[in-house]
């Protein structure tokens, strides 16, 4: 019975693990997220699986939730180019 449990606690340790470190970042801000929504702290579970703290529940950083982004400013490019050199 003992060698069943340990053996649990290895495999849900390897696949923390797993998840932490392989899943994609979009994966891995939804898993935060959901069990943020449980009751588990956003804050400590997004700096466990390297995230940023999700919008999903409005108080996140990604600046969704506050003003529009300030317009470009004048003089300059609205957006930077990229200059391609094809050599053949």
């Amino acid at each position: 019975m003992w060698q069943e449990i340990i053996a649990g606690i290895v495999v849900a340790a390897a696949a923390l693990h797993a998840a932490r470190k392989y899943l994609p970042a979009a994966w891995r801000q939804q898993l935060v997220y959901a069990l943020s929504r449980r009751g588990l702290p956003q804050e400590k579970l997004a700096r466990f699986f390297n995230t940023e703290s999700s919008c999903g529940s409005g108080c996140g950083s990604c600046g969704g939730c506050g003003d529009s982004p300030a317009p470009p400013s004048e003089g300059g490019p609205s957006h930077r180019v990229i200059t391609l050199h094809v050599q053949r």
